[in-house]
């Protein structure tokens, strides 16, 4: 049987005249891209903190007891809150803190902040060699925890099967086709160890997709994005929006996918 096709009405392939010049303009805007926090985050660097801190609530609502602290309560029963929050109470079948991978990881700001700190191990996948080279010296003497630094764009990438605790996906969609973004996350589905989640946080277009011809992306509606999610055979689990960013930027949700 043929996979469901992503996308519905509004569709990358009505936006992307070419696709092999839409990954290679991407590449090469990002190696002109200076290797740090501000370059990584577009010249918001200064958000920084505030995006961390609220991933961190976000991922701690599903993880067994971390690192260097304790899972956040959920409550047990479906929410809608007025940011545009809701969490799916799931049970005592939490996810572990083992193994998690940093996708479209930059020099590895969401792998040394947040991921580090809740897991044992951590991969980076980035299509950037030069930011994975600079994230050797960034992530400092716990860096020695990240296993594998992969090169390689996401159309591209498999996760190993059954390897990883949370697969972390961040404003990074943007630079995939409709039909790569499901296969990709297909593969991640199959990359989750037992009760492992993948979590997609991005910006989303109040209507449609709109195509970023400087940077070689798109940004898609949320409706456009769940049609996705449900097309590469996963499940919305929670779903939030970032609160206290910019008025000027894109609305950003942290949505957690099983």
């Amino acid at each position: 049987m043929a996979p469901e096709q992503p996308g519905g009405d509004s569709m990358t392939s009505e936006v992307i005249e070419d696709e092999k010049q839409f990954y290679s303009k991407a590449k090469t805007y990002w190696k002109e891209v200076p290797p740090t926090v501000d370059g990584m985050l577009g010249g918001y660097g200064h958000i920084s903190g505030i995006d961390i801190s609220s991933s961190r609530k976000f991922l701690q609502r599903f993880l067994r007891v971390g690192r260097k602290g304790r899972r956040g309560p959920c409550p047990p029963r479906l929410l809608l809150g007025a940011a545009g929050s809701l969490c799916r109470q799931e049970g005592p079948n939490r996810t572990g803190t083992s193994c998690a991978l940093d996708c479209g990881a930059g020099i590895g700001r969401i792998t040394k902040r947040l991921l580090l700190p809740l897991f044992g191990v951590v991969d980076m996948v980035d299509v950037t060699e030069d930011f994975l080279v600079k994230a050797r010296t960034y992530l400092g003497e716990e860096g020695k925890r990240v296993r594998n630094y992969f090169c390689c764009g996401l159309q591209d990438f498999s996760p190993e099967p059954s390897s990883y605790d949370v697969i972390w996906i961040q404003w990074v969609i943007g630079h995939l086709t409709d039909q790569h973004l499901a296969e990709f996350l297909r593969r991640c589905r199959l990359g989750l160890r037992p009760n492992g989640i993948i979590v997609i946080k991005d910006n989303m277009a109040q209507e449609g997709v709109i195509l970023d011809d400087v940077d070689s992306s798109v940004c898609r509606d949320l409706a456009v994005v769940h049609r996705i999610i449900h097309s590469a055979g996963l499940s919305l689990l929670a779903q939030e929006r970032q609160e206290n960013l910019p008025e000027e930027i894109y609305h950003v949700y942290s949505l957690a996918l099983r």
